[in-house]
């Protein structure tokens, strides 16, 4: 399937913040709006499509901004974040009738499977929405890089950065009021301008593998099939030729 026919690609990763899966308190964990996402990536799955989705855990911790902790352990704490919000996302698409698992970087015997590309290529086929909680499994290693190398491994042709504006922008929006959004650009062009959408890691990954990224607002739940129909609602990193 292609994105010429408004249909959308066939194996596709989404990258959910935790801060989304908060709704707008912004801690912990909001059932009402993790409802709508994972109908939402239901919806999508229904249309042939094989999903994975990569949880942060800022709603609970960041670990660079822990001031009690050192760096390794606050990043330790985040990636433990990673796995509750995992479980929360597994079980709002299972009280919507899917079948959700989630593959953790860290093993945790008892309560997760531990992820392999094997494994995760195995669910995928078998119609399950695969979850990959733990980030990398590494310190100092953001979930935005976790989700391009987990899009990369498992084959997609399409990761979602879902964010709180619409796309990508060459200030912040919230501050600026004349900040300008691009509806295309480059990996180049990213990380030349440090636009910061995703780090820089994440963006490497996705231009040596040829990864798009299309970024949109994941406010509305409903954009995680808009965007492949209507692209102009969110801004497109790669898949693009600036001749």
């Amino acid at each position: 399937m292609t994105e010429d026919d408004g249909a959308v690609q066939p194996r596709i990763l989404l990258k959910l913040s935790g801060e989304v899966l908060a709704g707008e308190s912004g801690r912990g964990i909001d059932p009402e709006i993790t409802g709508e996402l994972a109908g939402a990536v239901l919806a999508l799955a229904a249309t042939g499509c094989s999903v994975g989705v990569v949880t942060g855990g800022g709603n609970f911790i960041r670990g660079r901004d822990l001031k009690s902790a050192d760096r390794i352990t606050g990043d330790q704490m985040g990636m433990l974040a990673t796995l509750i919000n995992g479980l929360a996302f597994r079980d709002a698409v299972r009280k919507r009738g899917g079948r959700a698992v989630v593959l953790s970087s860290i093993p945790v015997e008892g309560i997760f499977e531990t992820f392999s590309p094997e494994k995760a290529e195995k669910c995928l086929n078998q119609g399950y929405v695969v979850i990959y909680a733990g980030a990398t499994g590494n310190t100092c290693i953001t979930t935005d890089t976790a989700a391009a190398l987990r899009a990369v491994q498992t084959g997609c042709s399409r990761l979602l950065k879902g964010t709180k504006v619409d796309g990508v922008y060459d200030s912040d929006p919230a501050q600026n009021p004349e900040a300008k959004r691009f509806s295309t650009l480059t990996y180049d062009d990213v990380l030349r301008l440090d636009l910061k959408v995703m780090d820089a890691a994440a963006i490497a990954i996705c231009r040596d593998a040829g990864l798009p990224i299309s970024v949109f607002d994941i406010w509305n739940p409903e954009n995680i099939i808009r965007i492949f129909k209507e692209p102009s609602i969110g801004s497109l990193i790669g898949g693009i030729n600036h001749d």
